[in-house]
Parts: structure tokens; C-alpha cells; sequence
């Protein structure tokens, strides 16, 4: 009886030291994703490095430790994020960061949309016609 106390106790001590290193290592994540910074404001609509987005049906968050994070827990949280898209352009997969992943160098997105949601139509370029040819707006190529 002493004997399995002490195996129990050895065990449950092994996993509560270990537990530490296995949060402060890296997750490897997918090639394509993007770093970024999230901010949900009410899903499933976000604001990703300052520019209104939105999430997908399905859109998965998991946590630093892996764990699925609902978007209405982090409303009105600025975070340092990993993602993908989906083919529709929505954001897909999200990834929050512990300090030494958004210590690491990753690609942001660079590419404009080529579309508006509905709640941006009245942020669009205005042109009343007399403005300069060089002064218009610049979309990406």
C-alpha cells in the first residue's frame, strides 16, 4: 500500500514539474499563416492589424496552451496572433501567442482585399470628381 502511495506521488510530482516546460515550448504552426495583431469586437466581427475583417463560420482560437478560446471571452483584447484564411478570404485558424512565439520573425499580410464588407462601405476612397489624378488612392497590384 505504501508502495503505490509513493508511485502516485512520485507521478503526480513528475507531471507538476514538467507541466512548466512543456507550456514554454513553441508550437510549430502551418507555413502559409500570417502574424498579426487581433482585436474581436463583436463576433464574428475583428479588427486585424487595424483593418475590420471578420471571422469565418467555423473559425477555430486556441489558446497559448492550445486549448479552443471562444471570441467572446477576448472581445475588446489587443493580441499578437498567428492566422490563415480560408479560400473566401475570412480568417480561418487563429493561433494567441506566449511571449517567445511573437518573439519569433514571421511574414504579416502584406496583399489588400479586393472586396468590402458591408460594414466598411462607408470607409470607402471618396472621389467627388475634382481631385487630382495623383492623388487618388493606390491599390495593390
Amino acid at each position: 500500500m505504501n508502495r503505490c502511495r509513493t508511485s502516485l506521488a512520485l507521478i503526480a510530482t513528475t507531471a507538476f514539474l514538467l507541466a512548466p516546460a512543456a507550456q514554454a515550448q513553441v508550437r510549430e504552426f502551418p507555413a502559409p499563416a500570417l502574424r498579426g495583431v487581433l482585436q474581436v469586437t463583436q463576433p464574428p466581427d475583428i479588427v486585424l492589424d487595424g483593418k475590420a475583417d471578420r471571422l469565418s463560420p467555423g473559425a477555430r482560437i486556441l489558446g497559448v496552451r492550445n486549448e479552443l478560446v471562444m471570441s467572446a471571452s477576448i472581445v475588446g483584447e489587443r493580441l499578437v496572433v498567428n492566422y490563415t484564411r480560408e479560400p473566401n478570404g475570412m480568417v480561418h485558424q487563429v493561433w494567441l501567442l506566449n511571449q517567445q512565439e511573437a518573439a519569433l520573425k514571421r511574414p504579416s499580410a502584406t496583399r489588400e482585399r479586393n472586396f468590402l464588407f458591408a460594414s466598411e462601405e462607408d470607409t470607402r476612397p471618396k472621389d467627388d470628381g475634382k481631385t487630382p489624378f495623383h492623388l487618388l488612392p493606390k491599390y495593390g497590384q
